[in-house]
């Protein structure tokens, strides 16, 4: 068996779940490196990253550096005479960082590699209607996402799932794969497989505000499953414009309605409780939803408060 000496790397809540797994199982956590804490909301208060929260609890050592080939960053870091490190949801390393620990350094992203590499692998695989995705441990190497594989583990999505709820099924199932990716580890059973490259590698884009924007001349399931792969967060948006305004809505869940109809593409149709898109193949049946500057809210407290001119639209 060897004697593992870890230093974790992570930011986010998706990344809290896999340190916490290693610490409850007693793995011997030498140090946990974050982001630095950044200045947030209307206050501008500084935000602690939820991986630092969790490693503060704990009493872990650690390191927020900005600059991660600074010399004193190196220093720190090659002082914790670590022989493992493992990444879950945090930048990109410079080599001199991988390179480092004796038994390397992996990775856990969250997708079946070599498809959705990148920045937002849960998102995209909603967004392109996929039925099935997972988690993936490999090596880390110069490029992103590209490493030797170590273990991957599936799972299916749910015609009804969007990206918060696939998110914390992955979040979950991720922490136990690494688990077991450090137990390989530890008795020196690790074999590795290189990634299959391929012509139709399907790719995790970050997001931004052009992908985020809802095309209503797409077909309906394509429209669906965009707002369901952006839903909580970044979430899907378009235009809705009313007599001489236009506003920027958010749309967080949304319906599918097959039917035919004659209405052009984009047109709104209301009544008390229902707010429906007209697109291709039917209707969108949009069911929670955000003004510009207001919380978000359900359809029926939207329409108790807000007056359609003839011609609303969606843009």
């Amino acid at each position: 068996m060897k004697d593992l000496r870890i230093v974790f790397m992570g930011t986010p809540d998706f990344a809290v779940a896999t340190l916490k797994t290693l610490v409850e199982n007693h793995y011997n956590i030498v140090g946990v490196i974050t982001a630095p804490d950044k200045p947030a909301g209307r206050g501008r208060k500084l935000n602690e990253s939820a991986v630092k929260k969790y490693a503060v609890s704990q009493n872990l050592k650690l390191l927020q550096p900005t600059n991660l080939k600074s010399e004193d960053f190196l220093s720190e870091l090659k002082a914790l005479n670590a022989n493992l490190q493992i990444v879950v949801a945090f930048r990109m390393l410079p080599k001199v960082v991988w390179q480092m620990p004796e038994f390397g350094t992996f990775n856990l992203h969250a997708s079946l590699l070599p498809n959705y590499r990148g920045a937002a692998p849960i998102n995209w695989a909603i967004i392109n209607g996929e039925t099935q995705t997972g988690v993936s441990t490999f090596f880390i190497d110069e490029k992103i996402d590209t490493g030797n594989m170590i273990l991957q583990q599936g799972i299916n999505i749910d015609p009804k799932e969007n990206a918060g709820s696939l998110h914390d099924k992955l979040m979950d199932i991720g922490s136990k794969l690494v688990l077991k990716t450090v137990a390989l580890i530890e008795k020196g059973n690790v074999e590795t497989v290189p990634q299959k490259e391929s012509e139709d590698i399907k790719t995790a884009y970050k997001l931004n505000k052009d992908n985020c924007k809802i095309d209503w001349e797409k077909s309906i399931d394509t429209i669906h499953n965009h707002i369901r792969g952006l839903s909580p967060y970044p979430a899907a948006w378009c235009v809705m414009r009313n007599g001489n305004e236009d506003y920027d809505i958010k749309i967080y869940s949304a319906e599918k309605e097959i039917s035919n109809h004659n209405l052009e593409i984009g047109t709104i149709v209301h009544s008390k409780s229902e707010l429906k898109v007209a697109v291709s193949e039917g209707y969108i049946i949009i069911k929670d939803l955000k003004l510009p500057g207001k919380r978000n809210m359900d359809v029926k407290s939207f329409l108790n408060g807000f007056t359609f001119e003839e011609n609303a639209k969606m843009l």
